[in-house]
């Protein structure tokens, strides 16, 4: 009897499981997110596995096209991820429990930071800087009492709209998210940010970071939180920190000609280029009872 000879189209599928093979994913997964007494078929962990391959391979969120998706390629699938797969390990229900399980936030930062860990192992990556920034999502959403969607300060100009305010950390330059933190579109950025850097400190479990962020990062409690788990900070201070007869002293030495400014080039093409001053470390600052040295930069724009 002649052998049938089946195709399938396998895209990127064979290398997406391959990634997620070297980081462990399905391992952590199945270790962190206890499977259910009743729970037969591929793991937990397996079945995102091939789950996150559809998504990110389709582009497509909607549960129920998984099922039929897999049928079509349970070939590449038993070779890729698991010989015992089958296309009802995709069905929607299983999907939708696999979400229910997946929404436990104390499990789900546990993984997040074991995940984080892997990653730096397996790509070598030197962790030395990290970025942190928040954002808003708006959409057509009902506003309810404690959703998540509020109406608050708009960063994407849209007020007309509730929101969700998203906090997240990656490290800096690969854009590598570490942590991702999604709360009410009604609060206020400063109380994310340490929280955040909690997050960042348990995933990465190092210290000697330097985390950067905008005026609101400069806040006195923030700033002495992360000099006193002993990593350093850098970002622009507003008027609230440092006032106009302050920066003025700062500035002194600058305008009588005393400090050498040091020129650097900007990246960014057709832009004017700066010069940066640097003041010796300022006296001790202290914060909490900590105290702490700090070291001012007044970046000055050149006039063409």
């Amino acid at each position: 009897m002649a052998a049938l000879i089946g195709n399938e189209r396998v895209d990127d599928i064979p290398l997406l499981l391959n990634q997620m093979k070297k980081l462990n994913l399905s391992s952590l997964i199945d270790e962190h997110f206890e499977g259910h007494g009743n729970w037969q078929g591929l793991s937990l962990g397996k079945v995102l596995e091939g789950w996150l391959s559809y998504l990110l391979s389709q582009g497509d969120h909607r549960l129920n096209q998984v099922e039929a998706w897999a049928a079509e390629l349970s070939s590449t699938l038993a070779h890729c991820l698991a010989p015992t797969v089958r296309s009802l390990d995709f069905n929607d229900d299983r999907l939708e429990r696999v979400l229910d399980r997946l929404s436990d936030d104390v499990r789900w930062d546990a993984l997040e930071g074991s995940l984080n860990r892997e990653t730096v192992r397996v790509y070598d990556l030197r962790a030395s800087c990290v970025r942190l920034d928040t954002t808003t999502s708006s959409g057509y959403r009902p506003v309810e009492d404690k959703g998540l969607f509020q109406f608050g300060h708009s960063k994407d100009y849209r007020p007309d709209l509730p929101q969700v305010k998203i906090s997240q950390a990656a490290l800096d330059p690969l854009g590598l998210p570490v942590s991702t933190t999604i709360v009410s579109g009604n609060q206020a950025d400063d109380p994310l940010y340490i929280p955040e850097i909690k997050k960042v400190q348990q995933s990465l479990e190092s210290s000697g970071l330097t985390y950067v962020g905008d005026s609101k990062m400069a806040a006195t409690e923030i700033r002495g939180y992360i000099a006193k788990s002993q990593n350093y900070y850098l970002c622009p201070l507003s008027e609230k920190q440092v006032s106009k007869a302050d920066l003025a002293e700062l500035l002194a030495p600058v305008f009588r000609g005393e400090e050498t400014l040091t020129p650097v080039a900007s990246p960014v093409k057709n832009s004017l280029p700066s010069k940066v001053a640097t003041e010796p470390p300022a006296e001790p600052d202290l914060i909490a009872e900590l105290s702490i040295r700090q070291k001012y930069v007044e970046v000055l724009p050149v006039e063409e």
